[in-house]
């Protein structure tokens, strides 16, 4: 039996809750971790569920995540057959808001062509660690037309059926679906919906303050041990740079630091992601520093969301709140003057 699936992502969602993180990139692009970007995790959980062929559907900001996703190489995804393939919204679609559905009914002759016999749907921000081919598995025990993967009765918008109804389902324009959602919200056809309960750890990233807590949440050894796996790898761009240098006054405590850092000051409780320099006398805390951001000597930092390529200067202090941190958008300057 062919029980083979064609991996999609719908990278569509534009969430307001995330926007400062989002105004130059798509969320599925938004970096995690370290060195990862939100879509490392939907991306790897398919390739180590023998995915050979994913199509991504992005609508707004996708070119950072075309960039980081490039042929596909690091999840072995640049074949000859198969492989990765991306499908942008068209300009009609980014100005209606029309749902996915539209977009896939746009690139039928894909699915067309596709081999595979059963379609995996998925979202592109949610951080986990899991074996479609187990949900396979069940879906076709349970002889289900739809299976929706949830967690405490969440659902976590994954979906499996077979590819040609799905085909049925966009291509029917009368029904009114804008999405794979609205057709398991919906009670009135004959299908038959099962669900799926994923034990797992899971991280919905669609707010400012769920991506702070869920990022912070990395430093807690059991997670990073539950969803980063042996067998089950997480793969990203790989990017050569130098080891982390720590000079003899640095202090670092409880955090992530990612390769091609600088450390010089106190870091405790943060995420400090590639060739970030903190300089002498700089404190930062429960702290998320994206790549290439420079913080100069003797300022401090806590509570505080910092995006690529940001400069802190000499002096500055920024102090944001656990519910409510201080985000500093992708290349901006803030200097000491600026909070007096």
């Amino acid at each position: 039996m062919n029980q083979s699936m064609l991996g999609i992502i719908d990278a569509t969602a534009q969430k307001e809750e995330i926007q400062d993180l989002t105004s130059n990139r798509s969320l599925a692009a938004v970096p995690i971790g370290g060195r990862y970007r939100l879509i490392d995790f939907v991306l790897s959980n398919m390739v180590n569920s023998g995915i050979q062929s994913v199509a991504i559907f992005p609508r707004y900001q996708y070119r950072s995540l075309m960039d980081h996703l490039g042929s596909g190489k690091e999840w072995d995804l640049n074949r000859k057959r198969d492989g990765l393939f991306f499908f942008p919204s068209s300009e009609k679609e980014l100005l209606n808001g029309i749902g996915s559905f539209h977009q896939f009914r746009s690139n039928i002759d894909f699915f067309l062509r596709s081999k595979q016999k059963y379609v995996l749907i998925t979202n592109s921000h949610t951080v986990c660690n899991i074996d479609y081919k187990k949900i396979l598995e069940r879906h076709l025990e349970n002889q289900c037309d739809i299976t929706q993967v949830n967690q405490k009765g969440k659902m976590l918008d994954m979906f499996i059926l077979e590819k040609d109804l799905l085909i049925k389902l966009f291509s029917n324009k009368e029904s009114g679906y804008r999405n794979i959602m609205d057709v398991v919200k919906d009670r009135n056809h004959n299908l038959t919906v099962c669900d799926y309960e994923h034990s797992g750890y899971v991280a919905v990233v669609d707010s400012i303050s769920n991506y702070y807590s869920h990022s912070l949440s990395l430093l807690n050894p059991n997670i990073w041990k539950e969803l980063f796996l042996r067998n089950r790898p997480i793969y990203t761009k790989v990017k050569d740079e130098a080891p982390t240098k720590y000079s003899k006054d640095a202090y670092v405590k409880n955090s992530l630091i990612a390769n091609g850092a600088i450390i010089e000051g106190h870091v405790e409780n943060c995420i400090v992601f590639r060739g970030v320099k903190i300089e002498k006398g700089t404190v930062v805390k429960n702290s998320i520093v994206m790549q290439k951001s420079v913080i100069k000597e003797n300022s401090v930092l806590d509570n505080v969301i910092l995006d690529k390529d940001v400069r802190v200067e000499p002096k500055t202090i920024l102090i944001g709140k656990i519910a409510e941190p201080l985000v500093l958008k992708k290349g901006t300057v803030q200097g000491a003057l600026m909070n007096s």
